[in-house]
């Protein structure tokens, strides 16, 4: 048994905890309010306060935005074990030097998207030796649209409205680059759906630097009309993103579902990976299938103490034990993960 320290009890922060528990870990949770979470021990209180007096153990870092990134920052300087699932537009790269000096190890965007895409996207490499053209479309959606919104956000409303507005890298003949948020808006096919709509975010992260393709891009998956109701808003200078926060709550009582495609082509071959969850009881499918990739990077840092140098370390990069942790947790819960291939040509 190991000691766990968890930094925010948010939607995925207390699965996450939770499922660690269960594992047989001594697990805390700090956050400034929180509900009981079942094998936890709880610490309510500002995070910042209590991080310098945290006893030993693995901390995950689960704060929203750039708090994430403060936390990730004063707990290299410490020397910690860090799992940082935080997703701040500071990314975690910039502290390496910082964490080869101070013995600190981080693993950071260990997520659906970026997490286990990026895994996705790095099997493939080594399989391949090169990839052409690298596409990933995600999303936390309702079920069914509402003629309104037709959207609830399953995480933080501020880290997603941050998708609506950062401007999008991107990767196009082998060179980086960066596009308006929400440009290259297209219909796509969610099979069992129906059509939905895909735009460009700012999504791809590490993989910008880390793999060679000639094509790369992340998209955001919505339901029809969501967008575009954003977008007539934002033209009539009538965003109020406090507004939003209130209208994107989730709602425990509808159901929704997390749907992501990972497509990788090279030579004339194609992989598409699918995850799919409707979440269970009262867990939701984002809380689940962010939740669990964490857990899974989490478990293996805990039972491999030594594998990971001092530094820090995206998710592409890890060995390939990570990846196969995360697939066999996604089924033993029951999420739906398929890999099918074709040919291009």
């Amino acid at each position: 048994m190991a000691t766990v320290h968890c930094l925010g009890s948010g939607l995925v922060g207390a699965y996450v905890a939770r499922m660690l528990s269960q594992s047989g870990h001594e697990v805390h949770a700090y956050d400034l309010a929180m509900h009981a979470i079942p094998g936890v021990k709880l610490h309510v209180g500002d995070v910042f306060s209590q991080i310098k007096t945290l006893s030993e153990g693995l901390v995950i870092n689960m704060l929203p935005g750039d708090l994430g990134h403060q936390a990730t920052r004063e707990l290299v300087r410490d020397g910690r074990q860090v799992v940082d699932l935080s997703f701040a537009e500071q990314t975690p790269d910039v502290l390496h030097d910082e964490a080869v000096t101070f013995g600190a190890v981080v693993v950071w965007d260990v997520g659906i998207a970026p997490g286990f895409s990026n895994l996705l996207v790095a099997e493939a490499l080594r399989e391949q030796g090169g990839l052409d053209r690298v596409e990933i479309r995600v999303g936390g959606n309702p079920t069914k649209p509402d003629g309104v919104w037709s959207y609830m956000a399953p995480f933080s409303p501020h880290d997603v409205i941050a998708e609506y507005t950062r401007p999008a890298r991107i990767v196009e003949d082998g060179l980086a680059g960066v596009r308006p948020a929400l440009d290259r808006r297209h219909a796509i096919s969610v099979e069992g759906r129906g059509e939905m709509e895909a735009f460009l975010s700012d999504g791809l992260r590490s993989l910008l630097w880390t793999i060679p393709a000639r094509s790369m891009a992340e998209y955001t998956v919505r339901w029809p009309g969501h967008i575009q109701r954003y977008i007539d808003l934002r033209n009539e200078g009538a965003i109020d993103h406090d507004r939003l926060v209130e209208s994107w709550a989730l709602d425990r009582t509808k159901g929704e579902f997390t749907w992501m495609e990972v497509l990788m082509e090279y030579n004339d071959e194609s992989i598409r990976w699918t995850v799919e969850d409707e979440g269970e009881g009262t867990d939701s499918s984002m809380a689940r299938t962010t939740g669990l990739v964490t857990t899974a990077v989490a478990l293996e840092v805990l039972e491999n103490p030594e594998l990971l140098p001092a530094g820090v370390h995206a998710p592409e990069e890890l060995p390939p034990r990570f990846l196969n942790r995360a697939k066999n947790l996604f089924r033993e819960h029951g999420v739906h993960v398929q890999m099918t291939s074709s040919r291009t040509d």
